[in-house]
């Protein structure tokens, strides 16, 4: 993308421009301060000094960073054109590292062995078939993996020495295309693995590491599905502590006894999500995080005791990749919020010292005053209670201020408050009010909300737009005559269902990289994600099912598409291709309504590029300014 002094932007080579008018410099000029923030998150501590690798962006994709003590420089390790999807670090000696990548975004990972001492690079897997990064067994000569390349279908596991890449072999052949490996045993004989059917259906296994024989941990019960998301083995390998909703509407941490099978409930006072956890060297310690309403709280629990010990505030925001170091006492990991973009933290559970490992830059905006995210609730059709975050503009803007409805994706996720990066901009600069909402079908509010929008249900998720719509037009500060509905994914699908469902009452909208038929996406996307979405989406090989699919898709009701549309997609996309961004666009054309389309022919699920992200936000910022604010 070429930018000069006056006149026009010219895209980049990779992207394909319909619809857009040419975008004047002075756009690119006014919003550039809001196109340089960067962000660090913590990809892994190394074995013995406190050392870490973090994932950054210097230049135009993120990539792997050394960084050696608390603000130290960050001293870049990978230069490829691609993102880099994080480093492992070997875990006993540190000697070198493993990452992945893929190619313009197509999620077909492949790993690589990076050694520190020459910087040479080496390649582990196939180059062609779609591979996880692995889990490192306890003594460092060995990681497991998953991999598609039998049939592009099943994600079977593989077993490897880094050091040596002909070591490479089939471990055990699985079915389906939802397994992960989480954790070996402490005698490194066995890997416990997570077998994923649905956001609240899974199951745990143990795979013997040698002879790749398979044990189902977690028999199906009767009456109710379970999920479980993440598990890790006691250091004495008598038990697991595991995240499941087992016999509750919430993730709870619970203990395994590996002998009986029997469940012991460790957080029960806590009635929300138990999202992720870690395991200290020694065992003494459990370091894990609930969501509480969208803010994420750190905790730590004494496996001795059970109890917690009380740690030192955090800034309310989102925590991630909580990872201990191998001296029982630094607990790293990565923490965002409304005022500071993403950067990597570590806390002392002996000292309680909290120390900041990067503060990654702003684009020269002081952050201080950004707007903090507030819970606002409404009820929707049937009663039902949907909540989602609101951000105001400055107080500078009076008067009606237009909305953006911003849907995210999954459908099995959440809006978390958090650092909104570009966005801002039109918040400070626009006076453009925001709403992310979390509809029926999100993540975060129990497992009877999780499945409200399964299957026939589909279209009530929509609904919970309508009724927001509603609650809009009751506040004196918000402008129900001006609303922008956007997301990705299924937040693109969302926006074009609002678009062609309450056509009367929004502006605009914008779809990136979202489903406009549900039967040609179930039929097109990748094969390992296929049944994964039947479950959430319904099968559309049943006639029934597909009828139903086929009339609540976008495409099929595109005459209803009365209001500008803006679709954005990744032609390498995996989840959700291409085809489905060309069918909308072609036929909302016919509606003589105005269609932007812009296409990156080097990009997958969503933009990585900052070129192409930027030409994007330039071209977003202009439809904006068209549709909503006039």
């Amino acid at each position: 993308m070429a930018i000069a002094q006056t006149g026009t932007i010219t895209p980049g080579d990779n992207l394909v421009v319909e619809g857009i008018p040419p975008i004047p410099v002075s756009i690119a000029q006014t919003v550039e301060r809001y196109t340089n923030f960067r962000s660090a998150s913590l990809s892994s501590w190394h074995p013995t000094p406190r050392e870490i690798l973090i994932s950054t962006r210097f230049a135009d994709t993120p990539q792997v960073h050394l960084v050696k003590f608390p603000q130290g420089s960050r001293q870049q390790l990978t230069f490829f054109p691609e993102r880099v999807g994080g480093a492992s670090f070997q875990p006993t000696k540190g000697d070198y590292f493993i990452f992945s990548k893929d190619i313009g975004g197509n999620e077909f990972n492949q790993n690589y062995r990076y050694d520190l001492a020459t910087g040479e690079i080496t390649l582990l897997t196939d180059g062609k078939s779609r591979n996880s990064r692995g889990v490192w067994s306890n003594r460092g000569d060995r990681m497991i993996y998953n991999s598609t390349r039998r049939d592009g279908k099943n994600n079977d596991f593989y077993i490897i020495d880094p050091t040596n890449p002909q070591s490479n072999k089939l471990l055990t052949q699985i079915e389906g295309g939802g397994w992960g490996g989480l954790d070996w045993s402490p005698d490194d004989r066995e890997l416990l693995t997570l077998e994923y059917i649905s956001a609240n259906e899974s199951y745990l296994w143990s795979i013997d590491t040698q002879s790749g024989e398979k044990k189902l941990l977690t028999p199906k019960k009767a009456k109710e599905k379970v999920a479980y998301r993440g598990g890790i083995f006691s250091k004495d390998g008598k038990g697991l502590y595991v995240v499941t909703d087992r016999d509750s509407e919430f993730m709870r941490l619970a203990y395994v006894d590996l002998a009986t099978f029997k469940h012991t409930y460790l957080t029960n006072r806590i009635r929300w999500d138990v999202e992720e956890l870690d395991i200290s060297q020694d065992g003494k310690f459990i370091a894990f995080v609930t969501n509480e309403d969208g803010a994420s709280v750190l905790r730590l629990l004494n496996t001795a005791t059970r109890r917690e010990k009380k740690l030192p505030n955090l800034p309310v925001g989102q925590i991630v990749g909580v990872n201990w170091h191998r001296n029982n006492e630094d607990l790293g990991f990565t923490l965002v919020s409304a005022r500071n973009t993403a950067d990597v933290y570590s806390l002392n559970i002996r000292t309680n010292k909290i120390e900041r490992w990067t503060t990654s830059e702003t684009g020269g905006i002081n952050t201080a005053n950004f707007s903090e995210a507030e819970l606002v609730r409404w009820k929707s059709f049937d009663g039902r209670q949907i909540s989602g975050f609101l951000y105001r503009p400055p107080s500078k803007f009076t008067g009606k201020r237009p909305v953006i409805i911003d849907i995210h994706g999954g459908p099995e996720a959440q809006f978390r408050p958090s650092f909104l990066g570009r966005n801002n901009y039109y918040l400070n600069e626009l006076g453009v009010a925001m709403i992310f909402p979390n509809v029926r079908g999100s993540t975060g509010y129990g497992k009877t909300f999780l499945l409200l929008d399964n299957g026939f249900r589909r279209e009530d998720s929509v609904k919970d737009i309508g009724a927001l719509l509603d609650w809009i037009k009751t506040q004196p500060e918000l402008d129900a005559d001006r609303v922008l509905v956007t997301g990705g994914s299924y937040g693109g699908y969302m926006s074009l269902a609002t678009s062609f469902q309450y056509a009367d009452r929004i502006r605009a909208a914008i779809n990136i990289v979202g489903i406009s038929n549900f039967v040609t996406f179930l039929e097109k996307t990748e094969d390992y994600r296929r049944d994964l979405r039947r479950v959430e989406y319904g099968d559309e090989r049943d006639p029934k099912m597909r009828e139903f699919l086929l009339k609540i898709s976008p495409v099929n009701n595109a005459d209803r598409i009365k209001k500008p549309l803006f679709v954005i997609h990744g032609k390498n996309d995996p989840r959700v291709p291409l085809n489905e961004a060309e069918q909308i666009v072609a036929t909302v054309k016919k509606n003589n309504v105005p269609t932007w389309y812009l296409m990156a022919k080097d990009e997958g699920h969503g933009f990585s590029k900052k070129k192409n992200i930027d030409f994007q936000f330039y071209a977003t910022v202009m439809f904006i300014k068209e549709y909503l604010l006039k």
